[in-house]
């Protein structure tokens, strides 16, 4: 099995991606679920809409081209630092986008509303390939936010857990 790991930050400068941790968080999983597999990381932050959708495109090329089982893994947060409410209003406003499938309507979302998602970038990309590749069905797992453990609901941060297939 291959496994692909788009991952970023919102900011489209080096000083972010020096920081970016989400391949270290995601490896250990992945090494676990399939010992021995392969691996593309690809560390993607927020640039323009067409660059990403570019970026989707060839990955939505190059995966089924592979001829066998692969994992297309994005990783990120979704709204950050506001009160429990604010982020769970916003949050959902963004999954359904991705629900849909919508990489120009996620995008415009989290900008129009101001959504903290620090991974944007990779899921317009991610999207977008599974547009490219056909994709039809999405689940949300499930959503929560960091004030489910913590019990802080001043400061918060979204997370949800989807699968494409």
């Amino acid at each position: 099995m291959h496994a692909t790991v788009s991952a970023g930050v919102s900011f489209s400068d080096s000083v972010a991606h020096s920081a970016e941790h989400s391949l270290e968080v995601q490896l250990p999983f992945l090494q676990v679920l399939a010992p021995g597999f392969t691996f593309v990381p690809i560390a993607l932050g927020t640039v323009g809409f067409e660059s990403l959708v570019r970026v989707g495109e060839a990955i939505g090329r190059v995966l089924p081209s592979l001829g066998e089982e692969t994992l297309l893994l994005t990783t990120s947060d979704l709204n950050h630092y506001e009160d429990d409410a604010t982020t769970r209003r916003k949050d959902h406003h963004a999954i359904d986008r991705l629900q849909a499938r919508d990489p120009r309507g996620l995008y415009d979302t989290c900008r129009n509303e101001k959504i903290s998602m620090c991974g944007l970038g990779p899921a317009v990309a991610m999207l977008t390939a599974l547009n490219a590749m056909g994709v039809e069905k999405s689940n949300l797992v499930r959503y929560a936010t960091s004030a489910d453990i913590s019990g802080d609901r001043d400061a918060v941060v979204g997370y949800a857990g989807m699968i494409f297939s």
